[in-house]
């Protein structure tokens, strides 16, 4: 391990472990409402920020113009794809209605490379690059003290993403909308016998997911740059959702954030096989948890009487 770079690489994790969690968000709202994992969720967070790279590049519209329309329409994609593809599916089996998320996810890349190409795009910067954040810690290595180097970016945008998942679970808390969706996610049946309209829930959790996606799509964005294989990174919000609980959203950061913390710690290895297993220690740190708490860790434990 090298220790004098590993503050700065556990640090850069964590940080990178904000936007891991929004992804993972938009995962937990479909669940939460109607039992589905979304694997089309990398797909509609790679649509939403490329027409919003398109609204505020080649149509040149002001950026904060651009990322409401493009969450607009997001949110109309979720509402459409829950409307046409999947409310036609309602009582099928569950493997049927994955198997068409699948599908869903796949026409939406072809959608994408057919519109837009394949090609390296430069994403308008929502935050400063320059003049980096710098935090001398009390930790000394050859009798300096380490120094923490913290992009302005990257930091902002894990101001955001955590203060956007936190707004999510106070909607979901205080508003009766939220209360609605809650109780749609306890049990489908006894929600339509008090009266309210499944279908109209269904629609909200996608529309939000929708709007989820492509603002952590925005954050990565503006960071690392715009290809399609922004998608691919949602891989790393499927541990984290499964870390945290499929139904809990308080897992979602908890998830996030030590995802990308592990991520973090292994990258500052001075082994190279070592360092090269960065991408898959998501998986086998959800795997030594989920050994000792199949439900994750904040998931809720449920028991039916037989």
């Amino acid at each position: 391990m090298n220790w004098q770079l590993l503050p700065q690489f556990a640090v850069t994790g964590l940080l990178a472990g904000g936007p891991i969690a929004l992804m993972a968000l938009g995962l937990v709202l479909i669940f939460k409402s109607s039992y589905i994992f979304n694997f089309a969720q990398g797909q509609m967070m790679l649509v939403g920020t490329l027409v919003t790279w398109w609204l505020a590049v080649p149509m040149e519209l002001p950026l904060g113009l651009a990322i409401v329309l493009a969450l607009l329409f997001s949110a109309l994609l979720g509402l459409l794809i829950e409307r046409l593809a999947l409310r036609p599916l309602t009582g099928q089996p569950l493997l049927t209605i994955i198997l068409m998320t699948l599908a869903l996810g796949q026409t939406l890349q072809g959608l994408a490379l057919l519109l837009f190409g394949g090609s390296q795009r430069n994403f308008p910067q929502l935050f400063s690059a320059a003049n980096p954040y710098k935090i001398v810690t009390p930790l000394v290595f050859n009798e300096r003290n380490i120094t923490i180097i913290l992009k302005q970016n990257l930091v902002w945008s894990f101001v955001v993403a955590i203060l956007l998942v936190v707004l999510v679970a106070l909607f979901f808390q205080f508003t009766r909308t939220g209360l609605a969706l809650r109780a749609a996610s306890e049990d489908h049946e006894l929600a339509q016998g008090i009266g309210l309209r499944i279908n109209r829930i269904f629609g909200i959790s996608w529309a939000l997911a929708g709007v989820v996606a492509t603002t952590g799509g925005i954050l990565l964005a503006t960071a690392s740059g715009l290809d399609l294989s922004l998608s691919i990174v949602v891989l790393a919000a499927f541990p984290a959702v499964l870390l945290g609980g499929l139904d809990s959203i308080p897992g979602v950061i908890a998830g996030g954030l030590l995802i990308g913390l592990s991520q973090g710690v292994v990258s500052a290895s001075s082994v190279p096989i070592i360092r090269s297993a960065a991408e898959i220690t998501p998986y086998v740190v959800l795997l030594l948890v989920l050994m000792v708490r199949p439900q994750g860790l904040f998931g809720a434990k449920r028991v039916e009487r037989i």
